[in-house]
């Protein structure tokens, strides 16, 4: 299915373009056929990735927030919840790392 007014690709159930923000003119969305129990894979794989490889959870997380916002799939929750607990990792991994080459210059010194 294409946007009437920008031309550009959409999912099927789409209420609104996700570029131009135009109503589609179909009321059929999943958020309005009233499908909670329909979660976002990639929001599951991006929450569990977040505790074990966090790069790769925050990618995931991005991605299903986006798709989430296009089809209202449910799991909102999940992917938010990836995309802070991957932040957070790679912002101690960050820090812990500056922190070890302080010290190993200090120790140099």
């Amino acid at each position: 299915m294409y946007c009437k007014n920008c031309g550009n690709e959409i999912y099927e159930h789409a209420s609104a373009c996700p570029k131009c923000g135009c109503p589609t003119g179909t009321n059929n969305s999943p958020a309005t056929q009233g499908n909670p129990n329909k979660t976002n894979t990639l929001a599951i794989v991006g929450f569990i990735l977040s505790f074990f490889v966090s790069i790769a959870g925050l990618i995931c997380s991005i991605i299903a927030r986006k798709q989430i916002r296009e089809t209202g799939e449910g799991g909102s929750g999940l992917a938010l919840a990836g995309l802070i607990i991957s932040i957070a990792s790679v912002a101690i991994s960050f820090i812990t790392v500056f922190v070890y080459i302080i010290v190993l210059v200090a120790a140099l010194a």
